[in-house]
């Protein structure tokens, strides 16, 4: 806890009491329409999603997953609660009843309080949302993140989104008018960026009922089309921003400053695997970059 900014444990505290509570990423080998060809090929050009969501628990079955995952964690906290994270790829993206058993099955593991849901903004049908807000009038709990990366169509269109920022603004609005908390995530330092067009985005958030942001710093990782723009030019050749640590924590300080203080920040960094990630080489957790950036903010007071 801090007195600079809502925490995410803040927020996990009010919505669902106090207790110590894990997320057990589960991947349900879902696509994306923006791989498959549906509004695009090839998807973002910064994606590779094994880089940033690697899998826990074994096989391909939902329960299966969720319960090695339990196993892990329950050793250590034997009155530890779950939440069934929904995280790679796009997990509201296919036959909806399919979509629904899958969320109805982890809602019935031992110690799961509640599902968060990732995906992206243009793949909530207002059909699936309105059987999500039913599971969420129970006794558990449905948590929305849209990928929305950016609030400004140039870098949409440049990265290879294929949404517009008004479709985020739809679904956000949508899933509030259902009871449905929602929780946006962006990419810091995306190409042809400026700090300018990100405190602009910081303004957007907050005109939005938003419980959570997660930011995090734009990362060259192999097997990209990103990659491949910065082998063959550096950072002016695929127009990023120079993200040294020293810039990145002095934008996060300044974010902080801008953001509504109801909306919870839940991470400021993310960290590729080593062997996978080209460019920014920090070396830094996420916890050791707050622990910095807390200083940052206790001297500018």
């Amino acid at each position: 806890m801090n007195s600079y900014y809502r925490d995410y444990s803040d927020y996990l505290a009010d919505t669902f009491g106090p207790g110590k509570i894990q997320k057990l990423t589960v991947n349900t080998r879902l696509g994306c329409p923006n791989r498959d060809g549906t509004i695009g090929r090839g998807g973002c050009i910064y994606c590779n999603n094994t880089a940033f969501s690697p899998e826990m628990g074994v096989g391909d079955d939902i329960v299966d997953q969720l319960e090695a995952s339990r196993c892990f964690f329950g050793r250590k906290y034997s009155d530890m609660r779950y939440l069934a994270y929904f995280q790679s790829y796009t997990n509201t993206y296919g036959d909806m009843d399919r979509l629904m058993s899958m969320y109805r099955r982890a809602l019935e593991v031992d110690d799961v309080i509640g599902l968060i849901i990732g995906t992206r903004p243009d793949c909530m049908p207002d059909e699936l949302l309105k059987e999500l807000a039913i599971l969420n009038g129970g006794a558990k709990r449905v948590i929305i993140e849209y990928g929305a990366e950016s609030s400004h169509d140039e870098t949409l269109a440049r990265i290879n989104r294929c949404h517009t920022w008004a479709v985020t603004e739809d679904a956000v609005m949508r899933t509030s008018d259902v009871g449905i908390d929602v929780g946006l995530h962006f990419i810091l330092g995306l190409p042809g960026e400026t700090e300018p067009m990100i405190l602009k985005t910081i303004e957007r958030i907050n005109t939005l009922p938003v419980s959570t942001v997660k930011f995090h710093q734009l990362q060259v990782v192999k097997g990209t089309r990103l990659a491949r723009m910065y082998e063959s030019g550096g950072l002016q050749g695929c127009g990023m921003m120079e993200l040294t640590v020293e810039k990145y924590l002095d934008l996060c300080a300044t974010i902080i400053g801008r953001l509504r203080k109801d909306i919870a920040i839940e991470r400021f960094v993310s960290q590729s695997p080593a062997d996978l990630l080209i460019y920014p080489r920090w070396g830094l957790k996420n916890y050791q970059f707050t622990h910095r950036l807390l200083g940052i903010l206790a001297s500018r007071r």
